[in-house]
């Protein structure tokens, strides 16, 4: 009984190390987002303070004007540039955590199945095909979760490819 524990103990120590990555990861992408919103901030704010005493130094309406546009396209630019940032943070993000997710979900469910397999052969009254209902279901949650992670790639990658699109028209 006491090497069953074991090896329940140790796969909850696999869980909680990879749970720790995971909100390691989180952690990192989330200071790179503020960095990045930090920065788009100092700028936009040092620019708009130029653009004010440029404006305040326009002699006519028709330069204040187009101050004020030239200003307008800088920060849109500015903008979707700092979106595709965080989009491309969100996506790489994404790609970790799915790998991330897609590894433990493997190596875990080898080792539940194996552990459940060991704890059941000591049952008593076990019925045969309940292992191999187990190891269906397991498997069917594997592939459920591949679709999912696949049907997610491809829609984050159309977003990517939205913001690019939008980012080079704006040019």
């Amino acid at each position: 009984m006491a090497g069953k524990v074991e090896q329940f103990s140790e796969l909850h120590r696999k869980n909680m190390e990879a749970a720790m990555r995971m909100a390691q990861l989180s952690i990192e992408n989330s200071q790179r987002i503020m960095a990045l919103q930090t920065e788009l901030a100092k700028e936009m704010f040092q620019s708009g303070v130029e653009n004010a005493k440029a404006q305040s130094t326009a002699r006519d309406p028709q330069s204040m004007m187009q101050l004020r546009t030239q200003y307008a396209q800088e920060t849109t630019q500015r903008m979707v540039a700092a979106a595709q940032q965080i989009a491309e943070i969100g996506n790489s993000a994404r790609a970790e955590f799915s790998r991330l997710v897609t590894e433990q979900l493997a190596s875990g469910s080898q080792d539940m199945t194996e552990s459940l397999q060991n704890f059941m052969k000591s049952l008593p009254g076990q019925t045969p095909n309940m292992m191999e209902s187990f190891q269906q279901a397991i498997a069917t949650a594997n592939q459920a979760f591949e679709q999912i992670s696949k049907a997610s790639t491809a829609a984050m990658s159309s977003v990517g490819d939205a913001v690019k699109k939008t980012v080079a028209k704006r040019k």
